[in-house]
């Protein structure tokens, strides 16, 4: 079985301090990240202005590439997707868009790129797409999004009255061809569920975030 696939979701907000010292501690992590060889970052940092987000997106390039250069596996990369914005994923030379509910479609995505870039030009976005049931992630899965976040499968500390999906859900999910990972509430106690119910990875904020990255991908893909 290979091991399962990391996506961390970023929130400078969680960070203590003013905006450049929260921006300051979202780069070093998302140097830890890229460090840990998680296979995806997710910038969702939805309330800066575009103008802001590209900068910060330029950033973590930058260091998603220096990062690269400096492994001795070229072949391992960590895939930064920039969330909702496909004008900023092409500008700032980012690998992908992760799509909300009820936004533009992969199909519309790969259009704007080619559009963007021009016809002759071949723009392979990696599109991830948040999906709350089964039937959204087969939707996704029909729109050739590249893999599904699936959530949330747990009870979230921070949003006691959220509804879980939960796991059988999650189950249903997974039976269509599209790599799903679970998000939502998601603890080392409780990844290794959702990896036995069939979810290729795990997606997450705070488990990455407020701890010691390598650290728990190590854990999480032993």
């Amino acid at each position: 079985m290979p091991p399962p696939l990391l996506y961390y979701v970023t929130d400078r907000n969680a960070f203590p301090g003013d905006e450049p010292t929260r921006q300051k501690r979202l780069l070093e992590k998302i140097r830890e990240a890229a460090e840990a060889h998680l296979d995806y970052i997710q910038l969702r940092e939805k309330d800066l202005t575009a103008r802001d987000l590209e900068v910060l997106a330029r950033e973590a390039v930058k260091i998603i590439h220096e990062s690269k250069l400096r492994t001795e596996n070229r072949e391992l990369r960590t895939v930064l997707l920039i969330n909702s914005r496909t004008d900023v994923a092409l500008a700032t030379n980012a690998h992908g868009v992760h799509l909300p509910a009820n936004d533009l479609s992969p199909a519309d995505v790969r259009r704007i790129g080619q559009h963007t870039c021009g016809a002759d030009t071949l723009v392979r976005l990696t599109i991830s797409q948040a999906c709350h049931s089964p039937e959204e992630v087969r939707q996704a899965a029909d729109r050739q999004a590249d893999l599904a976040l699936f959530a949330p499968v747990f009870e979230k500390k921070d949003r006691p009255g959220t509804q879980p999906a939960g796991l059988e859900a999650l189950r249903q999910a997974c039976q269509y061809h599209i790599p799903v990972l679970a998000l939502g509430g998601i603890t080392l106690e409780n990844a290794p569920t959702c990896l036995a119910s069939g979810a290729a990875g795990i997606a997450a904020i705070r488990l990455f975030q407020d701890h010691n990255i390598a650290e728990i991908a190590r854990r999480l893909r032993s």
